[in-house]
């Protein structure tokens, strides 16, 4: 099987990171990966995306036109990715950063407030563990367990002190129950 996943918003907002965490999850626990960021030469502020694309088999294409699950985490980035969610996928809304319902009735939509649930946790700076948590909890992709591995793995000496807190906005994500389903 087949998974295509967009993480979209700010840049500065873990955007990349989260994608990253999924593709280094998927390759360990044995999954065919590509992860592909996109973002504008401003960076922090500006608009960046990043497709991650998992699979039990080789992958053809890392070109993504309807992701089988998008994380919006601000309005523009649902403005731009929510018709292209495949009927029936996932779409995670960050609804600390949109102002609008999601039109879209034939997808499972995951609306939280993720920037209020991690500053709840100590940290607004795992909004991105958060919304990656409840696309977790919200879609048959990775198992959690390897999910937490990864990011002691790849997280970085001088940010350890964060993988708590990262951890524990993972699962408060996980837990948000989903609004409408597909």
């Amino acid at each position: 099987m087949q998974q295509e996943v967009i993480v979209a918003g700010f840049g500065g907002q873990g955007v990349l990171f989260a994608g990253k965490l999924l593709a280094y999850t998927a390759m360990e626990v044995g999954k065919e990966v590509t992860w592909i960021p996109s973002y504008g030469p401003e960076m922090r502020g500006g608009t960046a995306n990043c497709t991650v694309v998992i699979s039990d088999e080789e992958i053809g294409s890392a070109f993504v036109k309807n992701p089988t699950a998008v994380i919006a985490m601000n309005k523009p980035s649902l403005d731009k990715f929510e018709d292209l969610v495949a009927p029936g996928g996932v779409l995670v809304v960050n609804s600390s950063m949109v102002d609008r319902p999601v039109m879209r009735t034939d997808i499972t939509v995951v609306s939280l407030p993720a920037n209020e649930i991690a500053e709840a946790l100590g940290s607004s700076k795992s909004v991105n563990m958060v919304v990656v948590g409840a696309l977790l909890g919200n879609l048959d992709l990775l198992p959690m367990e390897a999910v937490e591995k990864a990011l002691d793995d790849h997280t970085p000496e001088r940010h350890k002190k964060f993988l708590k807190g990262n951890i524990e906005a993972l699962h408060k994500g996980a837990a948000y129950q989903v609004a409408e389903k597909a």
